[in-house]
């Protein structure tokens, strides 16, 4: 091919330059990862011109299709496009560094006045969480379970996940998910997709690959042997990121499994959850506010940054890993089609997880009940933005004292 008919590849950015391109993006992208995916489409693909919609299109394609949260292992992409593995961090780092400080400043808060952490304000924040997840679950299912074999999979999904809660539960249901969409669905016809422009080679993809695999096996025995919390904490919030799909509804289960046994009240979980959807940057911040709060590890600003640490770094080892490699795979029909029995399988989780601990934790009352769909009409019908209708339910609860 002649050198001028090669598609050019474009410049690479300074770490700083993403940094604050995507800080802007920390401080004011509300709504959870499907509005993140759009604010990232406005800002890098119609406003900066960093790549083309199609190119946006495969890389949202492969973090829908790895573990972890999608919307920050695209930023991580957007990085590592732009700016190499510095620009992956840039990138990170300004898109979670306010929502992880305002949710470490929130759990040290409720750690450090006793009856805040009891206020009846709380019982608002658990109920709004029920809107929210109920609408992140409406808006999955329509999505990825269009039609009668997907959603019937996924309704089969959510029985196994609540008949095995846990992790080994999820990695079963995502396991079969793919065997049923490889044999079960077909998969659409594949459209020409545009070269995504990596400056990693495909070995040291490899050798990132391989160190996720060693770190998801080898950090439960090493913190089994050396018994250090710091150490314990990161290793389980490392399972967390690596072996959730779906984003942070889904890794709602498998972050309660983790600290709640481990002394954490339940009702400050959910307090915390709740306080997620106020902040903008991603959901998966949450993991700050538990490493604060946790009784599991150091806690405290030390707690927060070793939890967010061991939550992100599979995203950043899968992302920098698969990236160079995704174009060659997205081209088998196999991988197509249990991609979509994963997801189908990923609106399951979101299900049973919406059951058990959202609703069981917070509807105990036909009051709890009207406030908590109240809270859905504004998100679904008036689309009032989260935080606001956050902040309202935790007003409204306190006023009238509900809890």
């Amino acid at each position: 091919m002649p050198d001028h008919q090669r598609p050019r590849t474009p410049p690479p950015e300074a770490a700083a330059t993403i940094f604050l391109a995507f800080l802007r993006l920390g401080l004011t992208a509300f709504g959870g990862p499907i509005a993140h995916l759009e604010y990232f489409r406005r800002e890098f693909v119609e406003r900066r011109g960093w790549l083309s919609a199609q190119a946006y299109g495969d890389l949202v394609a492969l973090c829908q299709f790895l573990p972890g949260p999608a919307s920050s292992q695209t930023g991580i992409g957007l990085g590592l496009m732009r700016g190499g593995l510095r620009g992956a961090l840039a990138a990170w780092l300004g898109f979670t560094l306010p929502s992880a400080l305002a949710m470490t400043a929130f759990a040290l808060l409720l750690t450090h006045v006793g009856a805040l952490a009891h206020g009846t304000w709380l019982h608002g924040l658990k109920l709004v969480a029920v809107a929210v997840v109920a609408q992140a679950l409406w808006g999955m299912g329509r999505s990825l379970c269009p039609d009668r074999e997907r959603a019937s999979l996924a309704v089969a999904a959510a029985v196994l996940a609540a008949l095995m809660p846990g992790v080994s539960g999820q990695l079963a249901v995502i396991l079969l998910g793919a065997v049923a969409g490889r044999w079960l669905l077909r998969p659409p016809v594949e459209a020409v997709h545009a070269p995504l422009h990596v400056p990693l080679r495909h070995r040291s993809a490899v050798v990132l690959l391989a160190a996720f695999g060693a770190l998801l096996v080898g950090l439960p025995l090493l913190a089994a042997s050396l018994h250090q919390p710091a150490l314990a904490l990161f290793s389980s919030f490392y399972q967390s990121g690596a072996l959730v799909f779906g984003g942070g509804h889904v890794v709602l289960p498998l972050l309660q499994a983790q600290v709640v046994p481990a002394g954490m009240d339940n009702s400050t979980f959910l307090a915390g959850y709740g306080a997620a959807q106020a902040v903008p940057g991603p959901l998966f911040t949450f993991a700050a506010f538990l490493g604060a709060a946790s009784a599991q590890g150091p806690g405290g600003w030390l707690g927060a940054g070793v939890a967010l640490l061991g939550i992100f770094l599979p995203s950043f080892l899968l992302v920098a890993g698969a990236l160079p490699l995704w174009s060659g795979l997205r081209h088998h029909p196999a991988m197509r089609s249990a991609l979509m029995g994963i997801n189908a399988a990923v609106v399951g989780l979101l299900l049973a997880a919406f059951y058990d601990p959202v609703w069981t934790a917070a509807i105990h009352s036909p009051r709890d009940f009207a406030l908590a769909l109240a809270a859905l009409l504004l998100l679904q019908v008036w689309k009032v933005a989260p935080w606001a209708v956050v902040v309202g339910g935790a007003a409204l609860t306190a006023i009238l004292g509900w809890g």
